[in-house]
C-alpha cells in the first residue's frame, strides 16, 4: 500500500441525498479525497454542498430529484454521466424514515420509505453498474445501510425492511460485480446526530437509553462516516467485496 491508496483524484462520484447530514459530509470528505462530485438532493437542493466543495478546489454539480418516482434514478445517472463524461463511484445515501406503531401503519408510508430506501438503491446500481461494467475500469459502490440492517427498531417496520434489504441488496450486487472490479459494500452508521433522529434527540427517556448504550457516550456525527465512506470508494479497499461496516461507537460489539 502507499500514500496515493486512499486517493480518489479524477474519480467521479455520486452521492445521493447529499443536501445536508450524512450525504454533505460525505461528499466533501470524498472531495477531499480529490474527487469530483454529482451532488444530488432528494427534495432541498445540494447547491450549498456543491459550492463548499468547489470552493476546496475540486469540481461539483448538483442535482435533485425525488427517489419516490421510477425515472428519477435514470435521470440522476444520466445527467452525471452527460456531465463528467463517467462514473467511478456510486454512494447511495438518500434515505427517509416514517414513524408508527406497527398496526397503524399505513400503506402510503410504507410504500414511500420502500421505494426510496431500497426500490431506488437497486435502480441506481443497476444503472451504474452497467455503465462501470460498459466503461470496463471497475468501480466502487457504497450503500448507507443501517443498524436496523440487524436489529428491528421500534415502530419503524419499513424503515427496517428495507435497510435489512440493502445488506441483502449489497452481498448480492457484490458477488456478480466482482470479476468486473467492481466493489460493492456498506457503511451501517449507528445513532447519528442527523435529522432523521431528531425525533429521538428530542426525547429525553430515549435519549439517554441510546447514550447509556453507546460505549463511545456519543450520538455519531456525519464526519465520522466520512472516513468509512472514502475507504470504500479508494484502492485501499480493492480486495473488500459485500461487507457491511459497521460505525457506531461500539453499540454492536455492546
Amino acid at each position: 500500500m502507499n500514500q496515493t491508496s486512499f486517493r480518489l483524484d479524477e474519480k467521479i462520484a455520486l452521492v445521493t441525498g447529499a443536501a445536508t447530514g450524512l450525504g454533505a459530509a460525505i461528499a466533501i470528505g470524498l472531495a477531499h479525497a480529490g474527487a469530483r462530485v454529482i451532488c444530488h438532493g432528494n427534495t432541498r437542493s445540494p447547491e450549498e454542498t456543491a459550492q463548499k466543495i468547489n470552493e476546496l478546489g475540486s469540481e461539483a454539480r448538483s442535482v435533485t430529484g425525488d427517489l419516490s418516482r421510477p425515472e428519477t434514478a435514470k435521470n440522476i445517472i444520466d445527467e452525471s454521466v452527460k456531465h463528467f463524461g463517467g462514473l467511478d463511484i456510486l454512494v447511495n445515501n438518500a434515505g427517509t424514515i416514517r414513524r408508527a406503531p406497527a398496526i397503524d401503519y399505513s400503506e402510503d408510508d410504507w410504500a414511500t420509505v420502500i421505494e426510496v430506501n431500497l426500490s431506488s438503491v437497486f435502480r441506481l446500481c443497476q444503472l451504474a453498474g452497467k455503465q462501470m461494467i460498459a466503461a470496463g475500469r471497475g468501480g466502487k459502490i457504497v450503500n448507507i445501510a443501517s443498524l436496523l440492517s440487524f436489529q428491528g427498531g421500534i415502530t419503524v417496520p419499513a424503515y427496517a425492511a428495507s435497510k435489512g434489504g440493502v445488506a441483502q441488496l449489497t452481498k448480492a450486487l457484490a458477488n456478480e460485480w466482482a470479476k468486473f472490479n467492481i466493489n460493492v459494500n456498506a457503511i451501517a452508521p449507528g445513532y447519528m446526530r442527523t435529522t432523521n433522529t431528531a425525533a429521538l434527540q428530542a426525547d429525553e427517556t430515549r435519549n439517554r437509553q441510546i447514550l447509556e448504550r453507546i460505549p463511545a457516550g456519543r450520538w455519531g456525527e456525519p464526519d465520522d462516516i466520512a472516513g468509512a465512506a472514502i475507504f470504500l470508494s479508494s484502492p485501499a479497499s480493492d480486495y473488500v467485496n459485500g461487507h457491511i461496516l459497521v460505525v457506531d461507537g461500539g453499540w454492536m460489539g455492546r
